[in-house]
C-alpha cells in the first residue's frame, strides 16, 4: 500500500475524507494515493486566497522574486526525481519528461525575473491639450482577483507552472486545480512552494474531481480563470460564467506545410524527421503535435516514404527506459478513442500507410493518406500519435487548407523563402506560425495562445502576468512640468 499524499491548502499541508489512487498508463502499476479535500476544505482554500488578495498584491516584488527564484532551484536540484514521477504517473518517455522539468525550471526563473521589472509604471503627460496643463497620467497594473487555475494532464509539472508563476510573480493568490489522472507533480510542485515565505492562502493545490468543478467556476470570490483543456469543456467553462475573465488554451490539430522550394534529400529528410518525432512525441497528446502534414505535390511523392520510414523508427514501449521514444496514451480509453477514430477513417477510404493497431492503453504510431474530409479524425483533434499526409499544389492552396480546421493553435512551414514565410504569418489564421520547422516548437517566454476554437488569451509567463491583471490610471495634478 503506497502512502497517502497530502493536498496543499493554503500553503500547509492537509488531508480530507477520501482519497483515489494513481496508477501508470503502461503497466497499472500503482504510482500513488492522493488526498481529496472535503468541500469544507475547499472553502477554507478560496476563502484564504480572497483575504489575502490585498496583502499579497502589496508584497515587495523582490519577496515574489525570491520565491519564484527557489522554486526554479528546487526543480533543478530534483530534475530526476521530477522527471520519473512525471513518467510513472503520466506515462510520457522519460527523455521527453526530462525535457518538461527543465522547461518547468525555466518558467519560474522566467517568472522571478518578471517580477522584478513588471508594473513599474508608465508616465505620460496630458499637457498634450490645454486642459491637461500640470497633469501627468501614471499608468499601472494591477491584479484581476484570486485565479484558479485548471491543468490538463499532458504536461503535469510545466502547464501547471504555466497558471502558478505568473500569478505569484505579479502577486494574485491562485488555487491550482491539476488533471485527476496527474495529480503527483503538482502536488510536488506545491512541496517546493512551502519552502518558499509566500503569505498563507497565496496558493494551494487541490486535487479536486471533475465532478465537484462547476461549484469552484462559479465562486465569484474566483474571478480569474485559466483553463487548459478540451475546446468542449473550456467553452462550457467561459459559457457558464460570462461576467468572469477566461484564458482558455484548447488545443488544435496541428499542420505541417512543406512547400516546393523545400525540396532537397536533405532538406525532406529534415522535414520527415522531425514531423515524424513531433507527431509522436508525448504519445502526440500535445497540443502542438503535428496531425497533419500538407505538402506541395512538386515533393509529396519524395516526402511520404520519408515520413513512414521515420514514425516507423520511433521506439515505443516501456516509458522509464532511456531508449524509448512513444510511450502509451493516458488510459486505455483515451487509446479506444483513438483506434475508433483510424478505423473510420479507413472504413471511408483513408490509406493506413503504417500503424493502425493497439495494444491496451498504447497505440502504434500511425500514418494515414486520403484521409476524407467528412470524418472525425480530419476535422478534430487526435491526441493521439496519429498523422495525415494531404498533397496540394501551390503555396496559396496549402495556406488554405491549414485555413480550413476550425482550430488555429500554431502551424509549421517548411520553405527557405523569406518571402513565404511572411506571407505564411499574413495567411495562416493561427497563434504562431513555426517557420523552418513543426508548430510544435513552444518557448515558454513568449506568448502562446490560439485563434479559431484553440482559445481565448495568452500563456507565456509575461503575457500571462498580463492576462491577470488590468491598467489602472492615476492622474496627478497641479504639476509644474
Amino acid at each position: 500500500m503506497t502512502p497517502t499524499t497530502a493536498f496543499w491548502l493554503a500553503g500547509r499541508q492537509a488531508t480530507g475524507e477520501d482519497t483515489f489512487d494513481v496508477t501508470s498508463p503502461w503497466d497499472g502499476r500503482p504510482v500513488g494515493t492522493v488526498a481529496v479535500p472535503t468541500e469544507q476544505q475547499v472553502e477554507e482554500a478560496v476563502a484564504a486566497a480572497h483575504a489575502v488578495r490585498d496583502t499579497f498584491a502589496a508584497t515587495p516584488a523582490h519577496r515574489r522574486a525570491t520565491a519564484l527564484d527557489h522554486v526554479s532551484r528546487r526543480l533543478g536540484e530534483r530534475a530526476e526525481e521530477i522527471a520519473c514521477l512525471i513518467s510513472a504517473e503520466n506515462g510520457k518517455p522519460l527523455k521527453w519528461a526530462r525535457g518538461e522539468v527543465g522547461r518547468a525550471v525555466s518558467v519560474f526563473r522566467f517568472a522571478a525575473e518578471e517580477a522584478r521589472r513588471f508594473n513599474g509604471g508608465e508616465a505620460q503627460r496630458l499637457d498634450t491639450d490645454p486642459g491637461g496643463a500640470g497633469r501627468l497620467a501614471l499608468t499601472r497594473r494591477f491584479p484581476k482577483g484570486v485565479v484558479l487555475g485548471i491543468a490538463p494532464f499532458n504536461f503535469p509539472l510545466n502547464l501547471c507552472a504555466h497558471k502558478v508563476a505568473p500569478a505569484l510573480a505579479v502577486g494574485t493568490p491562485i488555487i491550482l486545480k491539476p488533471a485527476p489522472a496527474t495529480p503527483l507533480s503538482a502536488l510536488l510542485l506545491g512541496e517546493l512552494l512551502a519552502e518558499t515565505d509566500l503569505p498563507a492562502g497565496a496558493w494551494s493545490v487541490l486535487p479536486v474531481p471533475n465532478d465537484r468543478m462547476p461549484a469552484l467556476v462559479q465562486d465569484d470570490r474566483l474571478p480569474v480563470i485559466s483553463f487548459t483543456g478540451s475546446d468542449k469543456v473550456g467553452y462550457a467553462i467561459m459559457d457558464s460564467v460570462p461576467r468572469k475573465h477566461c484564458t482558455l488554451e484548447l488545443g488544435g490539430n496541428g499542420a505541417a506545410v512543406v512547400l516546393a522550394d523545400y525540396a532537397s534529400d536533405q532538406d525532406l529528410d529534415h522535414a520527415a524527421t522531425r514531423i515524424a518525432t513531433f507527431s509522436n512525441y508525448q504519445g502526440g497528446q500535445s497540443c502542438i503535435s503535428v496531425q497533419r502534414v500538407i505538402a506541395d505535390a512538386a515533393v509529396y511523392e519524395r516526402l511520404v516514404p520519408r515520413v513512414v520510414a521515420a514514425v516507423e523508427a520511433q521506439v515505443t514501449g516501456d516509458p522509464s527506459d532511456d531508449t524509448t521514444d512513444v510511450g502509451p496514451l493516458v488510459s486505455e480509453d483515451a487509446a479506444r478513442r483513438v483506434e475508433s477514430w483510424v478505423d473510420e477513417a479507413v472504413q471511408a477510404g483513408a490509406r493506413l500507410l503504417t500503424g493502425g493497431k493497439r495494444d491496451g492503453s498504447s497505440y502504434a504510431p500511425t500514418v494515414l493518406a486520403d484521409v476524407p474530409e467528412n470524418v472525425t479524425l480530419a476535422c478534430e483533434e487526435v491526441f493521439g500519435p496519429v498523422l495525415t499526409l494531404r498533397s496540394v499544389t501551390g503555396e496559396e492552396a496549402a495556406f488554405d487548407a491549414v485555413n480550413e480546421s476550425k482550430y488555429g493553435l500554431q502551424a509549421g512551414v517548411f520553405t527557405h523563402d523569406l518571402q513565404a514565410a511572411f506571407r505564411a504569418h499574413r495567411a495562416l489564421e493561427v497563434g504562431g506560425v513555426i517557420i523552418g520547422d513543426v508548430p510544435s516548437y513552444r518557448a515558454d517566454q513568449m506568448p502562446y495562445g490560439g485563434a479559431k476554437q484553440s482559445g481565448v488569451g495568452r500563456e507565456g509567463v509575461r503575457f500571462a502576468m498580463e492576462d491577470y491583471t488590468y491598467e489602472r490610471v492615476m492622474v496627478l495634478t497641479g504639476l509644474d512640468l
